[in-house]
Order: structure tokens, then C-alpha cells, then sequence
């Protein structure tokens, strides 16, 4: 496994190109706060339409190295058909546990594509599980301690999900395009002969700041994104709701 470093927030994605397509804008936001954050992409996505898993895992790698990610890791689950087995669980949880994130953010709870939602549950139960002293995991031989981030949020995909918070990413947007963009085997190519997919529509950038700007509007800014929690948001102070 990758070297994994100590980060503030770690993103998960059941493919290689859900958090740049979901939440990179958020994350440039806490990076740029201060925070470090780490991506951990479950499968290489090689049922996609387009591409290989060979081009997606460096288009992964040239789009962590956009967003300054402090590190990204791929465990090779099956790509549509991961079924949330115990050793798959284990496999997240010493992810977490080396990670050692205060928040842990997942795909979206219920979506158009079925492996988004079971990627959701799948890291749930992992996220709950790391916190657990009496299962044991190991990483290059040596015992974790346990550790459960503090909340957990999943990010908005195809289905227009109503979010329980918008992050303001007008200033971060740039870079969340620029990191999608890294994805380039994804989409609108006209000299491409590989079937088309709802990725490679000509309108699809379109698509994707148009629901930016949505959120946006709804907070009084250019840009958001969404996000939904499994629990109630509690802040310190009214104030850092503005």
C-alpha cells in the first residue's frame, strides 16, 4: 500500500474520478485553510466505457497532483461488483486508520449509478468499524490503534440529492475543472471511436458548472457544493453559518 500520511480530511470515491467530479472545489477550500486532505478511489473503474484502468490510475495521479492531495490510494475492488465483504471493510479501515482523518467524506448515499450508494454504506460501516479496539488490523506488520474521524459527510452526485450543507468554492473552482479535466479519456472527444457515455457529451462541463452555480445561488455565491450528513451539523457560534 502507498504510503499514507496523517491528514485532516480523507475523500473517498468508489471510482477514480468521483471526488474531482463531486467535491475537489471543497477540498482546494480546506487546502487552502490550512488543511491537508488524502483520496482513496476503491476500484480503478475498469468497467467504464472509455479509457483503461492503466490511463484512468495516471489521469488519478496527475489530477491528485492539481489538487496538492497528500496522497492517493487505489484498493482494486471490483468494479461493480463489490458486495461490502469483511476483508473489504478491513481494507478501508486501515486506510482510516493510517490516515487519521477528522472527517471522512464518501459518495453519494443513493445515486443513478448502484455502485455510488454502495460505496456510501460500505464506508459507513467502515468509518464505524475503525473505531472498534477489538478489531485488529496491521500495516507493514505493525498494529493500529483504533480511530473513528469525527463526522462523516457524503457528497453529491447525479440524482439532485438535497444537501444538508453548501460550501462556498467560487474561488476554487478553477481548480476543481482543471482537476476534472486531468480525467481526459472520460469525455468529449471527436476523434474518439469508444462508445459515448453521459461523461462524453459535448455540454458536460456545462452541465457540471451549472449545478455549481445552482448551489451557488442558494448560499448568495457563484459556486457550491453540496454535501449531506447522517446526523445533525452542530456548530460553536451562529456566525460561521453565514
Amino acid at each position: 500500500m502507498e504510503q499514507i500520511k496523517k491528514v485532516n480530511i480523507l475523500a473517498v470515491g468508489v471510482h477514480p474520478d468521483d471526488v474531482e467530479l463531486s467535491i475537489t472545489g471543497t477540498l482546494a477550500v480546506q487546502k487552502q485553510k490550512g488543511h491537508s486532505f488524502g483520496i482513496l478511489d476503491l476500484t480503478q473503474g475498469e468497467l467504464g466505457t472509455r479509457g483503461t484502468p492503466e490511463i484512468r490510475l495516471r489521469e488519478a495521479e496527475n489530477a491528485a497532483r492539481i489538487q496538492n492531495a497528500q496522497f492517493r490510494v487505489n484498493l482494486g475492488f471490483r468494479d461493480g461488483f463489490f458486495t461490502g465483504t469483511e476483508s473489504e471493510k478491513l481494507e478501508i479501515v486501515k486506510v482510516i486508520r493510517a490516515a487519521r482523518p477528522d472527517i471522512l467524506i464518501a459518495n453519494a448515499t443513493h445515486d443513478r449509478h448502484p455502485d455510488h450508494g454502495r460505496s456510501a454504506k460500505l464506508v459507513y460501516d467502515a468509518w464505524f468499524l475503525s473505531g472498534l479496539k477489538s478489531i485488529e488490523t496491521h500495516i507493514d506488520g505493525d498494529v493500529q490503534e483504533r480511530w473513528r474521524p469525527k463526522v462523516i459527510y457524503h457528497y453529491l452526485q447525479d440524482y439532485i440529492i438535497p444537501p444538508d450543507v453548501v460550501v462556498d468554492v467560487s474561488d476554487t473552482f478553477d481548480i476543481k475543472m482543471k482537476a476534472i479535466k486531468a480525467f481526459r479519456s472520460q469525455f468529449y472527444d471527436p476523434e474518439s471511436k469508444e462508445l459515448d457515455s453521459p461523461l462524453t457529451n459535448k455540454d458536460f462541463f456545462d452541465q457540471v458548472e451549472g449545478r455549481a452555480r445552482s448551489l451557488g445561488r442558494q448560499i448568495g455565491v457563484e459556486y457550491g457544493e453540496g454535501l449531506t450528513a447522517p446526523r445533525y451539523i452542530g456548530v460553536r457560534d451562529l456566525f460561521d453559518l453565514i
